[in-house]
């Protein structure tokens, strides 16, 4: 398994015109500042994240809409389950299923280990 997602980065200028609508948190890997490579031709945001593939560990987990065990659970994630990993601060992960979302966070302690 290859440690990056495969995706198609954006080349040349890119052009947003209009506004466009906001959608709602947990699901597009999108936040103010940084969002999923894919997205780049439909939002503008600081920073692209080329994803790291990852797994979920040997238990389930809640994919969460904030850094928080107290958030919402959006979906549960099964043991072995392939995510994307986007961004880590402190003792979280966030991640997403795809460019199609949904998105939130996981422990970073929940992830596998990965691979030398």
């Amino acid at each position: 398994m290859s440690d990056q997602a495969a995706y198609h980065v954006p080349t040349g200028e890119l052009a947003l015109s209009g506004p466009v609508e906001k959608p709602a948190p947990g699901t597009l890997p999108l936040r103010g500042d940084v969002a999923h490579i894919a997205l780049a031709s439909r939002f503008l945001v600081p920073h692209y994240v080329v994803p790291q593939l990852r797994r979920i560990g040997a238990e389930p987990v809640a994919l969460r809409l904030t850094a928080s065990q107290d958030a919402a659970a959006l979906v549960q994630l099964g043991a072995g389950a392939e995510v994307e990993a986007l961004d880590f601060a402190g003792d979280w992960c966030w991640c997403c299923l795809g460019p199609d979302g949904p998105s939130g966070y996981v422990p970073i302690a929940a992830l596998a280990p990965t691979e030398l």
